[in-house]
């Protein structure tokens, strides 16, 4: 979860809106059944971000949303290898799914060591999502190993230049349709929830 009270209700809203637009995106116009599943990779993607933003959210079950991610990766993976005009896009979907299920893997706590007897009860999934989402100091645990650190901060700086290139492409095309700017919109803000998210996991 994230302990900033601001910063979580950014998160949620950024995630939210996100969702919405996938919904709209799916309800409306005539889409190639492979761009619906997208959208709805996404909507899962968006409400599965804005509930970890909570403390309930991330004390759910991590293994589940993890599979589901990694067959959503694989799912855009494919789809990159067929459709050889969008590849650069369906790339980037696949490690977007792919960053779930690292966040997931992250804040199950199998990647760090068991505490030491004595260390504590707080250990296991509970006791490691105070480290990964940390609160008002905004540092991570320094029990986590260098290669944790190092990929979430990857992740954080990937998403962030991700948001300023949707950004940069919604003020492009912002003569087009009214849908695909919201499309590019709906990116955006899921860029920014993503790299906020990892920031915070810093």
């Amino acid at each position: 979860m994230i302990d900033e009270l601001f910063l979580r209700w950014v998160v949620t809203a950024l995630f939210v809106l996100s969702a919405a637009e996938c919904v709209y995106a799916i309800t409306t116009g005539r889409r190639q059944w492979t761009h619906t599943i997208g959208h709805l990779l996404h909507f899962v993607m968006a409400v599965a971000m804005a509930v970890m933003a909570w403390p309930r959210g991330a004390a759910l079950p991590a293994t589940g949303p993890m599979m589901f991610f990694l067959l959503a990766t694989i799912w855009f993976v494919v789809i990159a290898l067929i459709q050889s005009g969008h590849r650069t896009i369906n790339a980037y979907h696949a490690s977007m799914m792919l960053a779930m299920v690292w966040m997931y893997a992250v804040m199950s706590g199998d990647l760090v060591p068991a505490p030491s007897e004595g260390a504590g009860h707080g250990g296991g999934h509970a006791g490691h999502h105070a480290s990964s989402m940390p609160g008002a100091s905004g540092m991570s645990d320094p029990a986590d190993p260098p290669f944790i650190t190092g990929l979430n901060w990857v992740c954080a700086a990937g998403f962030a230049l991700a948001t300023v290139w949707w950004l940069y492409r919604c003020f492009v095309e912002r003569e087009e349709s009214s849908h695909r700017v919201l499309g590019i919109t709906a990116q955006a803000m899921m860029a920014a929830g993503m790299a906020i998210t990892f920031g915070v996991m810093l």
